[in-house]
C-alpha cells in the first residue's frame, strides 16, 4: 500500500536516493528537483517573442503565458522534476561527423535524429517513473512532458540544477556535455529542490564562431529564424536563398554549435538501443536519401522525429544540400540527372529548390 504523502515522507532521507536509483534504472541520467517559480526567464521570453526571433513558430507566441508559468499550464503544480537522457550512440565520433560536414555528396543529420523518436521513449519512462513514485509516497498529481508542451524546459532544467544555459542557449552539463534530451514531470507535492550550478562558459565563444549562419547573434541570444536547425525542420516554407550555401549538406538539423563545443569531450555514450542510428542515417549520401518514394520516407522514418516534417521538407532540404555538391564540383553528373528526372513531378516547394539547386551547376561550370 502507498506510504501517505505527508511532509515527513517527502523530507525522508533515502527518498531523494531512491529517485536516483528509479531515475537510473529507467535510462535516465540525471534528476533534479525545482520549483515554478522562472524569474526574469519570463521577460527575456517575452522581449525574444517581441523581436519575432521565433520565426514562424506560432506556438510559442500563441501559449506564451502557458509557458512563463508551469502553475497555469497544470494547476496545483508546485514542483518540477526534470531528467536528462543521454543520446550518442557508441559509434559516435566527432571527428568522422566533421569530416562529413566537409563532404558535399554526404547527407548530414543531426546526432540526435537518427534513431528513435525521443518524445515517444522519454514520455513512456516518464510515465512510469511518475507511477512509481505515486507508489512509493502515495497519491500526487502529475503530469509529464518532454518537448511537447508550453513548458520553458532548459530554463527549469537550468534552476533545477542539471546544467547551465551556453551560449549557444542550450543546457550545459560538466559530466556529460549538451548531447542529452530534457524531460519532466510537473507534480503537485512540495519535494525538496536543488540548487543551480556554476556558469562555466567562460570567454568561450567558439560555437558563435562556428555557427554557419551567424544565427547565436550574441552569447546567450539565438534568432531562430537564421538557424539551420530550424530553416530545417520548423520552417514550413522556402529555404531563403541568403542561407542556402551556409546549410551546406545538413539535410536535417545542425550540430556545429555542440560539435565545437568543449564541454562536449566530456559527452557521453548510451547503450539504450532506441537511439541507434537507423536506415543509414550518419552514412547515407545524398542521391541515396534522394532516391526514397514518398511511400520509403514513411516507412524508414517510422517511428522517427524526422517523419513529422514531412515528404516535401525532406526533399525541399536534399535539394538545398545538393545544390551545393553542385557548387563543389563533385558528383555533378549524376545529381543533376536526379535533379531533373524529379522536376516535373515536383510541387511548388520543391521545384523552386531544385531550379536553385541546377543554377548552382551553372555558376560552378
Amino acid at each position: 500500500m502507498p506510504l501517505p504523502t505527508s511532509p515527513q515522507t517527502l523530507d525522508e532521507p533515502n527518498l531523494r536516493d531512491w529517485l536516483n536509483t528509479q531515475a537510473m534504472a529507467l535510462g535516465f541520467d540525471g534528476l533534479r528537483i525545482t520549483n515554478t517559480h522562472l524569474g526574469s526567464a519570463t521577460e527575456r521570453l517575452n522581449e525574444w517573442l517581441a523581436e519575432g526571433r521565433h520565426g514562424q513558430m506560432e506556438y510559442m507566441q500563441r501559449h506564451a503565458e502557458l509557458r512563463a508559468n508551469p502553475e497555469l499550464l497544470v494547476p496545483g503544480t508546485v514542483r518540477v522534476i526534470c531528467v536528462s537522457m543521454n543520446y550518442l550512440p557508441p559509434e559516435t565520433d566527432f571527428d568522422a561527423e566533421w569530416q562529413r560536414l566537409e563532404d558535399p555528396t554526404q547527407a548530414a543529420v543531426s546526432m540526435y535524429a537518427r534513431g528513435r523518436d525521443y518524445h515517444k521513449v522519454l514520455r513512456n519512462r516518464l510515465q512510469e517513473f511518475a507511477r512509481l513514485i505515486e507508489e512509493r509516497i502515495g497519491k500526487l498529481g502529475y503530469r509529464v512532458f518532454t518537448d511537447s508542451a508550453p513548458l520553458m524546459e532548459v530554463e527549469l532544467a537550468r534552476k533545477a540544477g542539471l546544467g547551465w544555459r551556453g551560449k549557444h542557449t542550450l543546457l550545459l552539463n560538466r559530466e556529460s556535455g549538451s548531447t542529452f534530451f530534457l524531460g519532466e514531470i510537473l507534480v503537485d507535492v512540495p519535494l525538496p529542490i536543488d540548487e543551480e550550478v556554476e556558469e562555466r562558459c567562460g570567454t568561450c565563444t567558439s560555437c558563435i564562431d562556428v555557427c554557419p549562419t551567424q544565427a547565436i547573434t550574441a552569447p546567450y541570444q539565438l534568432d531562430a529564424r537564421r538557424c539551420i536547425s530550424y530553416l530545417t525542420i520548423e520552417n514550413p516554407d522556402a529555404i531563403p536563398v541568403e542561407f542556402r550555401q551556409a546549410m551546406g549538406n545538413r539535410v536535417y538539423g545542425c550540430d556545429d554549435c555542440q560539435l565545437i563545443c568543449p564541454w562536449n569531450k566530456f559527452a557521453k555514450r548510451t547503450d539504450l538501443p532506441d537511439f541507434a542510428r537507423r536506415h543509414g542515417l550518419g552514412q547515407a549520401t545524398l542521391l541515396q536519401l534522394w532516391s526514397w518514394t514518398e511511400a520509403e520516407f514513411e516507412q524508414r522514418h517510422e517511428g522517427s522525429a524526422i517523419r513529422r516534417i514531412g515528404y516535401s521538407r525532406w526533399r525541399r532540404n536534399l535539394a538545398v544540400a545538393m545544390g551545393n555538391a553542385l557548387a563543389s564540383g563533385l558528383e555533378k553528373g549524376a545529381i543533376t540527372e536526379a535533379l531533373n528526372a524529379a522536376l516535373p513531378s515536383a510541387d511548388p516547394l520543391v521545384a523552386e529548390h531544385i531550379e536553385w539547386a541546377l543554377g548552382q551547376n551553372t555558376q560552378s561550370a
